[in-house]
């Protein structure tokens, strides 16, 4: 399945990844991770400590990706709106699902402190960011002043996970996209009309 160009480490982390987005953390087995990376038996023991630690640098490593994405969209050009819809609006494969909402989802993974770290690491930077764009934009005079960004960002958060379950329920990404819709249409900047 893999360029035997990619290293062994690589292929292992990037296997671990696919099959815990696809089957949780039961049900990556180091077999199947030796399948489908295509590594022999003892390199995964070689560079990881065991499954633990391996599923700790793929958790790290889905954590580290969403987080340069968001940072990315967030972190764009516009106005503090256009910067929220964009992070809003941005390509996700919906049906498939989330892979950090999916692993916060996973028991085995939450009752687990140090693979649940990185997760709730990047929900909160991502949080903090979204939060610091709303104050900017209240200090713009884009948002109202009454808006409270962390109650925002939680709500953007909210929406855009919850967006992805209904979305899986229903086999359709129509359930995501009226949530995202529905969320902007009450951040929308509105002029204030003139006595």
């Amino acid at each position: 399945m893999y360029s035997y160009r990619v290293s062994t480490a690589e292929r292992l982390i990037e296997s671990t990844r696919e099959l815990l987005w696809e089957r949780g953390y039961v049900g990556t087995s180091p077999k199947a991770i030796l399948e489908r990376s295509g590594a022999g038996q003892g390199s995964m023991y070689h560079h990881f400590t065991g499954k633990p630690d391996l599923a700790l640098a793929a958790i790290r490593r889905t954590a580290e990706e969403l987080r340069a994405t968001a940072e990315g969209v967030l972190d764009g050009p516009g106005t503090p709106y256009e910067r929220i819809e964009a992070y809003l609006l941005r390509e996700r494969d919906v049906l498939r699902g989330c892979p950090v909402g999916r692993l916060t989802m996973d028991p085995d993974v939450v009752a687990d402190d140090e693979l649940r770290a990185p997760l709730d690491e990047i929900l909160d930077a991502v949080r903090e960011r979204i939060a610091g764009i709303v104050e900017e934009g209240k200090e713009q005079g884009q948002f109202g002043p009454e808006l409270d960004g962390e109650a925002i960002a939680a709500t953007v958060l909210a929406t855009v996970q919850g967006g992805y379950v209904l979305a899986r329920a229903s086999g359709s990404p129509a359930a995501f996209d009226a949530g995202v819709r529905g969320l902007l249409s009450l951040l929308r900047p509105h002029a204030h009309p003139t006595v």
